[in-house]
C-alpha cells in the first residue's frame, strides 16, 4: 500500500477508514516493542499538535488500560482518552476514543512478519462531527499531515536502528 487510503466505511453511515502499511527491515517484536510504548507517541506525533501523553508512566499496555492525553487543534485544546480494547503483544492491539474530538475512532495497529522484515498495518475507523464537509475540509487533510509525519518519523527511527 504505501501510502495513505481514506474510504466511506462500509458499514456506518457517515463513518470513514484510513488504511496504511509500512514495511521496516526490523524484527516483529523490535517494532512490536516500540508502538506498545505509549510514551513513544510524543515523538511520531507533529510538533504542531503539541501532543501530550498525560498519563503517569510507566503504562503498562493490556485490555482496559486508559490513557490521556492532551493536544492542540487548530489552536483548540483537545483532551483526548483511548482505552486499549485489544492486547495481542508481537501481533496487534487496538485504541479506541472514550473521550475526544471524534464521535468515535477505533485505531487498529497489526504486525506481520514479511520478507525479513515487518509490515505494520494500521486502520484506523472513525467518524467526524460536521460530516462529509468538515471531514473534506479539515480532518482528512489533517490526518494526511499526521499519517505522512508519523511515517517519515518511523523510517528514520527504524532504518538508524538497524545500522
Amino acid at each position: 500500500m504505501s501510502e495513505i487510503q481514506f474510504s466511506r466505511h462500509p458499514s456506518i453511515r457517515g463513518a470513514y477508514v484510513l488504511a496504511t502499511d509500512q514495511w521496516f527491515p526490523v524484527r516483529r517484536e523490535t517494532v512490536f516493542s516500540f508502538f506498545g510504548d505509549a510514551a513513544n507517541l510524543e515523538a511520531i506525533t507533529p510538533p504542531w499538535l503539541r501532543f501530550e501523553v498525560l498519563t503517569p508512566r510507566p503504562i503498562e499496555m493490556h485490555p482496559g488500560q486508559l490513557i490521556d492525553y492532551k493536544l492542540r487543534l487548530h489552536y483548540l485544546p483537545i483532551r483526548w482518552q483511548t482505552e486499549i480494547s485489544v492486547w495481542e503483544p508481537s501481533y496487534r492491539f487496538v485504541d479506541r476514543q472514550l473521550k475526544g474530538p471524534y464521535h468515535f475512532w477505533v485505531h487498529e495497529h497489526t504486525f506481520e512478519e514479511q520478507a525479513g522484515g515487518t509490515l505494520v498495518k494500521d486502520r484506523v475507523e472513525y467518524k467526524v462531527p460536521g460530516g462529509r464537509l468538515v471531514h473534506a475540509c479539515l480532518v482528512r487533510r489533517d490526518l494526511e499531515r499526521i499519517f505522512t509525519f508519523r511515517r517519515e518519523v518511523l523510517e528514520r527511527h527504524f532504518r538508524s536502528s538497524i545500522v
